[in-house]
């Protein structure tokens, strides 16, 4: 008998660990329900308000999806939490805001942090490498398989050898 006591005892110890976990469950809930609806836009990554010209909102979207983030190199300014992509893109949005065309706050950015800025940099003597080499990598592939092809077709096929050995 004194063994079903003992097998009550852990089935009430069992529920209790139950009962326990599921208010932590709870709290954990509650904790982050919580934490998420006091985030605001100082989490965001361009906490400032929205440009209220809709053509200067869209120059400015345009600009920074275009700039590469010198910190980062694999992202735009756009996409980057870096301080300095942070900088960049307040610098742009004042130099929009002040009536700068798309070309002039690309000429600025160019002169001040050289072409390797622009997703897109323009064509240049010293840039023409790097707009031609995919295509000259293309048409050297493209030569190189030709070339394989017609050796391969070139040697002779042994009808006498054996296809597989058993």
């Amino acid at each position: 008998m004194g063994g079903g006591v003992l097998a009550a005892d852990a089935i009430g110890n069992g529920a209790r660990t139950v009962n326990t976990l599921r208010l932590a469950g709870i709290g954990l809930s509650v904790a982050i329900a919580l934490g998420l609806a006091s985030m605001d836009r100082t989490w965001a990554i361009d906490a400032s308000d929205a440009l209220t010209d809709p053509d200067q909102r869209a120059a400015y979207e345009k600009i920074i999806n275009e700039v590469r983030c010198l910190v980062c190199q694999n992202q735009t300014i756009a996409d980057s939490s870096a301080p300095l992509a942070a900088d960049l893109r307040r610098e742009i949005r004042t130099m929009v805001e002040e009536g700068n065309s798309e070309t002039d706050i690309k000429v600025f950015l160019v002169e001040r942090y050289g072409d390797f800025v622009l997703y897109r940099p323009r064509v240049r003597s010293w840039t023409l490498a790097l707009w031609l080499a995919p295509f000259a990598f293309l048409i050297v592939g493209g030569l190189t398989l030709y070339r394989v092809v017609q050796r391969r077709r070139a040697l002779p096929i042994d009808q006498d050898a054996p296809l597989a050995e058993e």
